[in-house]
């Protein structure tokens, strides 16, 4: 950690004033993203917010805004959970690093040993499929198959049966095509190779250790979460109050996390590497090696001017901007957003929550990124 921000205290609902000392580029690339988040979302009418600022292993700011929902009277605060949407994928694939570390299974097992009525219209196909190309998207499949289902509450064991009448774009490993119900295949994965309940793993393995007290896996989960953020739609009217969607929580390992900014500090700090009890860095590495390249992702409106080229790891993305490398995924689900981010040069994390339908974090993320991977030193080894 920067040496120079080790006096920095956290204010709970405010952003810190960096010390004295510090660099003008680093007080100026906080002050500036925290003019542009808030004037943004004021802008968009995004009802609450959330964002954190993770420096090495510690929390160098967090602020939140608004109303957990339009028109009511409590306000978004540190502890308040929303969903994650696709974030949780970085949750089941370190999970699955974990247990690949601890020699439960390999990404090069067929995937048809632990889901045997896997089927497509070519029979030579689900043979070939192995646990890694469900992790990194690499199947070779339509992108987001069958999610319309998924939407429409089809249960997984409904939906499994109905991939015999695809046909594949590629053979695995050679195309990404971004999946949310083959990717939640790695669920009876580790639950068959480990006897445990899904879940109930994630809570063991990282929230309890990790001190994530209101994270929780599933609709159960968030609807008994005393503080949360109710999701708001975008319609012609603008945004209005939904109610909170059992969809996809089906698909748990893909899209059924849920947590708060506080809860997603912690999260960002094992990422960044500063929990190896939890999140050993060979487990990282793992997870943040390229698998599939993903130019699509530099078509993106809010993003396309910043990158050189894009990737997908295992639960990871990994954008590539003329100065640097960022490992980041983000999450959509009706009613929220959410962004985990980081730059492993610069020590930096930042992760963003939301509960709108809006692009605006795509917005902030990238123009955050940009100035800092331009702006901020990088860390060595032994300034950490």
């Amino acid at each position: 950690m920067r040496w120079f921000w080790v006096a920095l205290g956290l204010v709970a609902g405010c952003l810190s004033a960096p010390v004295a000392g510090a660099e003008d580029n680093i007080e100026g690339l906080y002050r500036t993203f925290d003019q542009e988040f808030q004037k943004l979302t004021r802008e968009n009418d995004i009802p609450g917010s959330a964002y954190a600022i993770i420096d090495g292993d510690h929390v160098l700011a967090v602020k939140t805004f608004g109303l957990q929902e339009k028109g009511g009277k409590d306000p978004v605060v540190r502890t308040t959970v929303f969903r994650l949407a696709s974030v949780s994928k970085t949750f089941a694939a370190d999970l699955a690093g974990v247990l690949m570390a601890e020699k439960k299974f390999s990404l090069d097992d067929p995937l048809l040993r632990y889901v045997p009525d896997l089927k497509f219209k070519d029979p030579g196909f689900a043979k070939q499929l192995q646990v890694r190309h469900i992790l990194s998207h690499s199947a070779g499949l339509m992108p987001n198959a069958y999610d319309l289902m998924v939407e429409d509450g089809w249960t997984m064991d409904k939906i499994v049966p109905r991939f015999q009448q695809l046909k594949p774009m590629c053979k695995p490993g050679e195309c990404y095509g971004y999946q949310n119900v083959l990717f939640s295949l790695i669920g009876p994965v580790i639950e068959q190779t480990t006897g445990a309940d899904y879940g109930a793993l994630v809570e063991e393995r990282f929230f309890r250790p990790l001190g994530m007290k209101t994270a929780s896996v599933g609709y159960e989960g968030f609807m008994q979460s005393a503080d949360k953020a109710m999701p708001h739609i975008l319609t012609r009217r603008g945004l209005i109050e939904g109610k909170p969607s059992p969809n996809y929580y089906t698909v748990a390992p893909a899209a059924g996390v849920n947590a708060s900014i506080d809860d997603m500090s912690q999260w960002l700090i094992a990422q960044m590497g500063h929990r190896p009890e939890v999140l050993p860095a060979p487990v990282l590495s793992m997870v943040t090696t390229k698998q599939v390249q993903t130019r699509r992702e530099l078509y993106k409106r809010q993003w396309k001017r910043h990158l050189t080229d894009a990737y997908y790891g295992l639960g990871w993305r990994l954008y590539e901007f003329p100065e640097g490398e960022l490992v980041m995924h983000a999450g959509a689900v009706s009613g929220y957003r959410s962004l985990v981010s980081y730059s492993r040069d610069k020590d930096i994390g930042l992760v963003i929550l939301m509960n709108a339908d809006t692009r605006v974090i795509d917005e902030l993320a990238a123009g955050f990124w940009t100035d800092a991977l331009s702006g901020l030193p990088e860390v060595t080894a032994a300034s950490r």
